[in-house]
């Protein structure tokens, strides 16, 4: 592939050039969370060559195991991969930024977000989603899937996905890649070799999953205990971001109910706010900094920042502390072949979601699928950026607006 010949993956850089190109992914990754692991396949893969395929693949395996938002904790890996904790931490920042300042303003009554939803602008930015995705699934599915018997495992893990949707099929998939790469797939020597290194001692990494452990069952306590305002709200997102399984949108009922139901929120202004953030970039949970940003009491900016930085939280502190152990583990042959069945399905995972929820929220005519096929073509055949594609299809879809 053209976009990762020139780059060694061990090569470092700064947080500050971390946080650069997630800024300009959170102005522009449209699409939900499948849709940013292929802008960041595109990005990081293939243009700039931070991470090789199988790092990538191993990256994308691990956020389908954790709790959290997928997508960012693929970016936080990927900050890690380059500049340690803090390029994880500026991989977060910069990719939240944009939609959580927006999220701000409209909890601040700036914004008016939510025609957007019905608009064509949205339809298009959905279109050069399902192309960015299906292009994602065509270079994963190159590296991952080179023979007969990966290919068949990564439709096994569509199917099992489909037939199964939610968290169930999702490891019930991984599950299904892990043993069969354990028992039936060689190492592949060469993944070993080029295994990228993670700064930071064994240690180090332990002590932030015992963190991540110990907030999530001291909190309560501790909020309960002081009665302030600001640490439960804290606590609730703290919570919130711990129990997430299967993408951002399982957080709305996990959300509805920690400020809701207590009365932190008015049940419209919940809904109002969820429909503006399906129309911003970047990961759905920016949704956080508004219920932040309207919550009686210890609402305001404080509590945009509070409920903001406590949903993220437990991904950064579980990716961080997970992924040192994950490169180490790379090494070793009968880990590797295991890892390598994981990313068999992986892709199988990528090309469910490509059909539910992209392809059927996206194509709903032949002029949605000609657009589609033309962005798609755009991004495989003539190479050009996806931020370019991003923009032809917005623009399409504004022609196609009834």
């Amino acid at each position: 592939m053209s976009g990762q010949g020139s780059s060694d993956p061990r090569e470092r850089g700064g947080p500050l050039e971390v946080l650069g190109v997630f800024f300009l992914l959170g102005c522009r990754s449209f699409g939900g969370p499948v849709a940013h692991i292929g802008y960041f396949h595109e990005t990081f893969v293939r243009r700039r060559g931070w991470v090789d395929e199988a790092g990538f693949g191993h990256l994308v395996a691990l956020s389908q195991l954790l709790p959290g938002p997928a997508s960012s904790q693929v970016g936080m890996g990927l900050g890690a991969l380059r500049a340690g904790l803090p390029g994880a931490l500026a991989a977060w920042i910069g990719f939240t930024a944009p939609s959580a300042l927006l999220m701000i303003l409209f909890g601040l009554g700036v914004g008016r977000l939510e025609p957007l939803a019905s608009s064509g602008l949205l339809h298009g930015l959905e279109l050069a989603a399902l192309a960015v995705v299906a292009f994602a699934v065509r270079e994963m599915g190159r590296r991952h899937c080179p023979d007969r018997p990966r290919i068949a495992l990564a439709l096994s893990a569509t199917t099992a996905v489909l037939a199964l949707p939610g968290v169930p099929g999702q490891l019930a998939a991984i599950a299904l890649g892990a043993v069969t790469g354990a028992v039936f797939f060689r190492p592949d020597p060469q993944e070993a070799r080029t295994a990228t290194p993670v700064g930071g001692a064994r240690l180090a990494a332990a002590s932030r999953l015992l963190l991540f452990a110990a907030l999530l069952l001291f909190l309560p306590l501790l909020a309960r205990a002081a009665g302030s305002p600001l640490l439960t709200l804290i606590d609730a997102f703290y919570r919130a971001g711990s129990l997430i399984f299967g993408g951002g949108h399982v957080v709305l009922p996990l959300l509805r109910g920690e400020v809701v139901a207590p009365g932190l929120v008015a049940p419209d202004l919940f809904v109002a706010g969820y429909g503006a953030a399906q129309a911003l970039p970047g990961p759905l949970l920016a949704f956080a900094a508004y219920l932040g940003m309207v919550a009686e009491p210890g609402g305001g900016i404080a509590g945009a920042s509070a409920a903001l930085f406590a949903v993220f939280l437990p991904s950064l502190l579980l990716v961080t502390g997970a992924l040192p152990f994950l490169a180490r583990l790379r090494r070793h042959a009968r880990v590797g072949a295991a890892l390598s069945g994981v990313n068999a399905a992986v892709v199988g995972l990528l090309l469910a979601a490509l059909y539910t929820p992209v392809w059927t929220s996206a194509v709903t005519g032949p002029p949605d699928f000609a657009v589609a096929a033309v962005a798609f073509a755009l991004l495989s055949v003539w190479r050009l950026p996806a931020w370019a594609v991003v923009g032809l299809c917005a623009l399409a879809g504004l022609l196609l607006e009834p």
